[in-house]
């Protein structure tokens, strides 16, 4: 089964996961992805800071992107 590791990133703030997390295929993976961050969106939307993003990623075991998720907060002064 494919490896696949999680990164969130938060403004400078960029963290993955040390121990990979194996899945059927990517359609699996993806739903897990939407799942977790689901979860964590109300927390992260209260703490989000005016022109700040927050993402989600999902790395195959080369670490590349596969899946991204991102929150955008925008000021239009």
């Amino acid at each position: 089964m494919p490896l696949y590791f999680f990164r969130i990133r938060n403004g400078r703030y960029s963290g993955c996961a040390d121990q990979a997390t194996e899945f059927a295929n990517r359609d699996a993976a993806w739903k897990e992805m939407t799942s977790v961050c689901a979860d964590m969106t109300a927390g992260i939307a209260r703490k989000l800071q005016e022109n700040s993003e927050w993402q989600m990623e999902l790395l195959d075991e080369a670490k590349e992107p596969v899946f991204r998720i991102r929150i955008v907060a925008e000021t239009f002064d």
